[in-house]
């Protein structure tokens, strides 16, 4: 360990910055970990099961921040951003913004006073499938634990409310943006995806008709603490999703979208499937794909589910869906390439299977790294001393992430030490 050194800066606070930063920590060295939301956990504490363990990611995350908790060598900033990075191996210079939470967390938030607010905004953590107060907290396993106020979102009345309520000054109203610079030796860059933007799918209905629905979104339906309680309900009318369809590749290996395979989406419709059958069991469903891809030991879980009689694949592309007038039931229009035949088919629901799209795609990190023409990023990189891991540099699921952020710790230190 070199006692010396400068701290390794870990941009990103979901699985694999988490990972990355708890790695270095527990070794010696100093962290600081940067997140742009409220709170750490990315996209997998959004899930409801995760592979391979399938268990609800709230049990590995809770170990996670205990071991940030109790590891005084960890720095963490939320609603922060790197806007600039300069210097060079062992001595980078970072500017990093906060946004401010208008929450100080130097006393509690008291619940009577989020009951007295009428300002709500759409709850992110939820695929936007519900609202929150526009006073919330993130979600109840949130880290750090602290509520944020959206200051759009607020009203001119509540705003009142608040600064007439709150004599502790546990909300600050007139806080503003913060830049701070810090010294670092090695940068981890652990920005995370997005699903892709399914309205931009004209021929799939998503946006147009209610009961077509994204595969993110079916992850918080399932979840207990989501936006139904678990219930698989279709949001229309709330009743039970009896009958649903799962539309693979939808936008994926597409010249016109995502030329690329996520790598995870056949699995996460397979889970999915699991989801709905565990919770409604006359229920059906029929997975449309171009080819099923499932990773190692994970062909048992396919296997599993050919052997489910209400379970259906059909080889096909999903050219167009409608919405049947006065029902919000859904009809696809499909070949299927093995039969030749052309199928028209109605169900309750259907979930399109949308793609990967890494946070860098659109807005590329300050550090003059090299991306591919997907956005991705040379896992490797060509700035000695910066590294990239996890959904950053590819598509992947859990175990390869914290492999992938665990290896990319490994080399920062590594950097760190031959400047000793």
């Amino acid at each position: 360990m070199n006692a010396e050194a400068r701290p390794i800066l870990v941009i990103g606070g979901g699985i694999a910055g988490i990972t990355a930063a708890v790695e270095a920590a527990e070794v010696g060295y100093r962290v600081i970990l940067v997140e742009k939301e409220p709170s750490l956990g990315g996209r997998v504490i959004r899930t409801h099961q995760y592979f391979p363990k399938m268990c609800p990611p709230t049990c590995g995350f809770e170990i996670n921040i205990a071991r940030i908790r109790r590891n005084p060598r960890i720095e963490v900033h939320t609603l922060a951003t790197v806007e600039e990075l300069s210097g060079t191996v062992g001595q980078f210079t970072a500017r990093i913004r906060k946004r401010p939470r208008y929450v100080t967390g130097e006393h509690p938030v008291d619940d009577s006073l989020i009951e007295q607010l009428t300002s709500e905004r759409a709850n992110d953590f939820n695929a936007g499938m519900d609202k929150t107060k526009a006073l919330y907290l993130p979600h109840d396993m949130a880290y750090p634990p602290v509520h944020v106020l959206d200051r759009e979102a607020l009203s001119e009345t509540d705003a009142e409310i608040i600064a007439g309520a709150d004599p502790a000054g546990a909300i600050d109203l007139d806080m503003t943006d913060e830049e701070i610079e810090v010294e670092v030796g090695a940068v981890i860059v652990a920005t995370g995806w997005r699903p892709y933007d399914a309205t931009r799918l004209d021929n799939l209905g998503f946006g147009q008709y209610p009961n077509v629905i994204t595969n993110v979104m079916m992850e918080r339906l399932a979840a207990r603490r989501g936006p139904t309680g678990g219930e698989i309900i279709r949001p229309s009318d709330g009743k039970n999703a009896q009958n649903v369809a799962f539309v693979q590749c939808a936008g994926s290996r597409d010249e016109n979208h995502l030329p690329y395979c996520s790598a995870v989406c056949c699995m996460a419709s397979l889970k999915q499937t699991r989801y709905l059958r565990q919770k409604n069991e006359d229920s059906r469903v029929t997975i449309f794909y171009i080819d099923i891809r499932t990773i190692g030991s994970q062909e048992k879980f396919y296997q599993e589910m050919l052997d489910d009689a209400n379970v259906s694949f059909v080889k096909g592309k999903v050219a167009a869906i409608a919405e049947e007038p006065g029902t919000g039931d859904l009809l696809l229009d499909v070949e299927d390439t093995l039969s030749g035949e052309n199928l028209h088919e109605q169900f309750d629901m259907v979930v399109l299977a949308t793609g990967m799209v890494p946070n860098t795609a659109d807005v590329e990190l300050p550090l003059g790294l090299t991306y591919d023409p997907y956005g991705f990023i040379d896992g490797s990189t060509e700035v000695e001393g910066v590294y990239a891991a996890g959904c950053a540099t590819r598509p992947c699921d859990v175990s390869r992430v914290t492999k992938a952020a665990t290896a990319a710790a490994l080399k920062a230190i590594q950097c760190l030490n031959r400047g000793e």
